[in-house]
């Protein structure tokens, strides 16, 4: 049994929780929110998870030291806007040979930084070693118990297979991978390529499209991964094209719900709150720019959706001047 700290009680660090709970390890949720561990506390299920119940030996805590110290893993489960508030304020209660495991998916505008690389930032302790775990996870599939696939990603392959050995499960098949940052890369990246195809069923667009959207989509994020000296391999795994597979065509993604109702006719803005939860394309869309042009690498897709969301372009106009790009390879990467 290991003593397990999560922070974050949205959908996915909470059904996490129960499920490591379930397989037999101690585990302690925290929330900076003290009204969601009353809430939770007094009603024992998630509002998002139907069908989920949390059993009594969860811990729920709005205290962050309690989900920290004495844990052997600490899961860090919150929106990546979040993400360096919390690594900041959980910093100080982190010790030696505690494994982090991060879950949030994004990259950081402003530095360019993957999500385990702004915690690393923030403890400064090298003798902590953080993994991205990172997959096609919808939590709403993970919290009924469906048969789910995932990739512990650390260049350290002993802590990847601690945390293999962990979370593995009858319903959890967790895979390993030495490429932390490609991983994280596409973490980030299919979000984006999700809010295309969204885009594309909200203006009518049929299946054709969502596949070709789909395609060259991990074609932009291969050829952008291969210029920051990622292995080309992740991108054909289940953290590259099957976690945009799931993002880009499930009712369960944040991503794809948004981009349908902007296809549909209403502003990024508004779709974005009438989703009410963090849309974590749009957060990466920033960070996306930044690097296309710090590496000099062509992404006409992700570049089309900024149009969109952060220039207010016309969607099937913009669709359009993608359809009359100038002819290509499909063999070029």
């Amino acid at each position: 049994m290991n003593n397990i700290g999560v922070l974050g009680t949205g959908t996915w660090g909470t059904a996490l929780g129960v499920l490591l709970q379930q397989s037999g390890h101690q585990v302690t949720l925290w929330s900076k929110l003290p009204h969601e561990i009353e809430q939770l506390s007094k009603v024992r299920r998630h509002p998002n998870l139907p069908g989920m119940t949390l059993d009594d030996s969860i811990v729920l805590t709005p205290v962050i030291e309690n989900a920290i110290r004495d844990m052997d893993i600490v899961v860090f489960a919150v929106p990546s806007p979040f993400l360096r508030a919390t690594a900041r304020e959980a910093a100080p209660y982190l010790s030696d040979g505690q494994i982090i495991v991060d879950v949030a998916k994004g990259i950081e505008a402003d530095t360019l930084f993957t999500m385990t690389e702004i915690i690393e930032d923030e403890i400064k302790n090298p003798r902590i070693k953080t993994v991205a775990l990172s997959g096609p996870t919808h939590a709403e599939e993970v919290a009924l118990n469906l048969p789910t696939a995932i990739v512990s990603a650390c260049e350290d392959m002993a802590c990847a297979e601690r945390v293999q050995d962990v979370f593995s499960s009858d319903t959890l098949r967790v895979y390993t991978n030495e490429d932390k940052r490609g991983v994280e890369l596409c973490g980030a990246m299919k979000n984006i390529i999700a809010l295309a195809a969204g885009i594309s069923t909200g203006l009518g667009y049929g299946d054709n499209a969502k596949a070709a959207i789909i395609t060259r989509g991990i074609v932009e994020i291969t050829r952008l991964g291969r210029a920051m000296g990622c292995h080309e391999q992740t991108f054909w795994g289940l953290t590259g094209i099957g976690d945009l597979i799931v993002t880009a065509t499930s009712q369960h993604s944040r991503n794809n719900r948004c981009g349908t109702w902007i296809g549909q006719g209403m502003k990024p803005e508004e779709a974005i709150e009438k989703v009410g939860m963090v849309v974590e394309g749009v957060h990466a869309l920033p960070a996306a720019m930044r690097l296309g042009q710090k590496y000099g690498i062509e992404m006409p897709i992700a570049e089309a959706v900024n149009a969109v969301v952060n220039g207010h372009a016309d969607p099937k106009e913009t669709v359009l001047s993608l359809m009359r790009r100038d002819k290509k390879a499909e063999q070029t990467l």
